[in-house]
């Protein structure tokens, strides 16, 4: 698309970039040290993944621009608990190779100050330290870089709208989401938020509990089967064996999964329609269903070649203490 500069509003100062937990790829950041920068702000979590699919656009402009003056700051504000820790972003940000500056934000302190409402966000700062534009949701790539392009324009770079627009290619989890219309949509697995469950008696906090699967499940709904303890925010397997299953209409199915309290990693055998997922299979499964959880991240487990059909989506847990949080779809 052409470039056509389009008026962009003051809408406030840079705001503190204070009370992070760490940084990592960088030694902290102010807004003052950023002045005569353009700043390019992304708050995001790293089992999201609406965020994971932007991170190819933000390292390619980040790349890009950065000799024209622009800085990409990552705010990793956490959503489950095992993302407040810094090891666990430490090890993200090198896996997803991350290259920019990343503030652990795990108590909150930088979201609170923007008054940020949703993961991911993009706010764009001038070489004034002023915002002057803000997103939420993955998508508009155009026009974020376009106001990159404006907003650098401003600072004397004039010659950068001349350079065009990137267009990676994500692979695995950071891929653009399929063009057919998702029918579901994510489920917390956690008794918090849980949404959807069919297993006979409903879920059971606080204590094991033997859950069996219902005969057949409708769409959107989920269920578990064998030995699990769940909790706020996820269910914990206590014996070798234990199932999830959901029936979903979407082209991918990522499911926010842990291994063992200890680390050991728990094997898993992934169903679609009660067979081998074969060429529907996940980045993170092989064409027979079978995979292994090793750390606690997004595991996208389907991805259907052909559309986004109904289908009957099952897990087995070959090993004890797989923990299960949420289903994200795309």
């Amino acid at each position: 698309p052409a470039f056509t500069p389009r008026p962009l509003r003051d809408q406030g100062p840079f705001p503190a970039l204070a009370g992070a937990a760490e940084w990592i790829n960088s030694p902290p950041l102010t807004p003052e040290a950023l002045r005569g920068k353009v700043v390019l702000v992304d708050f995001w979590t790293y089992s999201c993944i609406n965020c994971l699919r932007t991170l190819p656009y933000l390292r390619a402009w980040a790349e890009k621009y950065k000799d024209a003056g622009l800085v990409v700051v990552g705010v990793h504000t956490p959503e489950f608990a095992f993302e407040k820790r810094p090891a666990n972003v430490r090890r993200a940000v090198k896996d997803l190779e991350i290259g920019f500056p990343v503030a652990v934000d795990s108590d909150y302190a930088i979201w609170r100050a923007f008054g940020n409402q949703a993961w991911p966000a993009f706010y764009f700062v001038d070489a004034q330290g002023r915002i002057r534009h803000q997103l939420s949701g993955e998508g508009q790539y155009a026009k974020s870089e376009q106001v990159i392009q404006q907003l650098l324009a401003e600072a004397g770079q004039t010659r950068v709208a001349a350079a065009g627009l990137v267009a990676p290619r994500g692979l695995g989890t950071q891929a653009a989401p399929g063009t057919e219309p998702v029918r579901s949509g994510e489920t917390y697995i956690g008794q918090e938020r849980a949404e959807g469950f069919a297993s006979p008696g409903g879920l059971v906090a606080g204590r094991t509990h033997a859950y069996q699967a219902p005969a057949a499940l409708r769409l959107n709904q989920w269920a578990l089967a064998g030995d699990w303890a769940v909790d706020a925010e996820r269910a914990v397997l206590a014996r070798p064996g234990g199932r999830i299953a959901y029936r979903f209409q979407a082209r991918d199915l990522h499911l926010v999964l842990g291994p063992a309290a200890d680390g050991k990693p728990v094997r898993f055998r992934v169903r679609i329609d009660g067979q081998p997922p074969l060429a529907d299979h996940g980045f993170d499964t092989d064409a027979q269903g079978v995979g292994t959880v090793d750390a606690q991240r997004l595991y996208q487990l389907v991805r259907q070649q052909q559309g986004a059909r109904e289908r009957l989506f099952e897990i087995e847990f070959l090993d004890p203490g797989a923990q299960a949080y949420a289903f994200t779809f795309g």
